[in-house]
Order: structure tokens, then sequence, then C-alpha cells
């Protein structure tokens, strides 16, 4: 969506929705910093199983990705700040990225210290929002590269999606 927007609004036009986005992304990645937190810390045992999910949806998003025809559906009924906001509440990528990195990455070391575990989930918020700032930039360039070579793109992405469901272990 991000890329569709900056290809129809421009950089500063999709600027609304793209703050939506990191409101909506920083807020679910505390509940997901929170929720794994928890979760750690009543049931330890838990980590292997949340791997395991994550890295079967993250094979799940790659054949999906390599299946793809590459082409783009696009929904402009809403651009702007709180639809980007609301959408990440109902976007399960986020709390996959979220959970996964909590487990995987930030608990293992910086377990029983809040302000460390809320500034790690508002800079994977952050890191988010950069990325959806660089589809709403090369927006139509990516469109156009990613239609010319939809299989070649598709299958590196899908390849690399492999890689860190791989690597999770």
């Amino acid at each position: 969506m991000s890329m569709s927007n900056g290809g129809r609004l421009g950089f500063r036009g999709a600027l609304p929705f793209n703050f939506g986005i990191w409101a909506g992304f920083s807020a679910v990645m505390l509940l997901c910093t929170a929720f794994c937190t928890t979760l750690t810390n009543l049931i330890p045992a838990v980590k292997t199983p949340m791997l395991i999910a994550g890295a079967a949806y993250m094979l799940h998003l790659a054949w999906g990705t390599y299946r793809s025809s590459g082409v783009i559906e696009e929904n402009n009924s809403r651009s702007g700040f709180y639809a980007g906001m609301l959408l990440q509440f109902i976007n399960p990528k986020i709390y996959i990225y979220g959970i996964m990195s909590m487990q995987a990455y930030i608990l293992p070391f910086y377990a029983g210290e809040p302000l460390t575990l809320a500034l790690f989930a508002l800079l994977l918020a952050f890191i988010g929002f950069a990325f959806t700032l660089c589809w709403s930039a090369f927006g139509s360039a990516f469109r156009l590269i990613f239609s010319r070579h939809t299989k070649t793109v598709n299958t590196i992405m899908a390849l690399l999606l492999v890689y860190c469901a791989v690597s999770l272990f």
C-alpha cells in the first residue's frame, strides 16, 4: 500500500499514511514485547514452539511469494493516518515480526529490563516505518522493476524468507 500511495500521491502525499503505519507499528511492537515477556516468564518452554510457528509462517510466506503472479491489486479507498495506523492491528506479518524478533533476538539477552525492551520495540517499529518510507519513495521504480522481472524477484524474495526461517534455529 505504501508503494501504491507513493506512486499515486507522491512521497509527501503518502506521508500521513506512513506516519499512521509508524504509530500503529509502535503500538503493536509494544504489545508484542509485553506478550512475549509475560509468556516467556510464565512458560519458559514456549520459546521453541514460537520459533517453530514463526519459521513455519515464514516458509508459508516464501511459498506464497514464489507462486505470486506479481500483479498488484490496488485499493485506493484509504490512504490517511488512521488507515495506516489501524491497518497494523490486523496485519499478521507485523505480529510475527514482533514476536519472532523479541523471542529470537532480544529477550534472550535483555529479559528483565523493561525500559530496554520498550526501546527495542520502538526500534523495531522505526525500522518498519523506514522501510515503508522506502516503498513510498521508490514506489513507481519498484513497480516497474517488479513487473518486468516478476519471477526472478519473487524467487529471490522467497529464498531470502527461507533463509530467515532457517536462521532462527
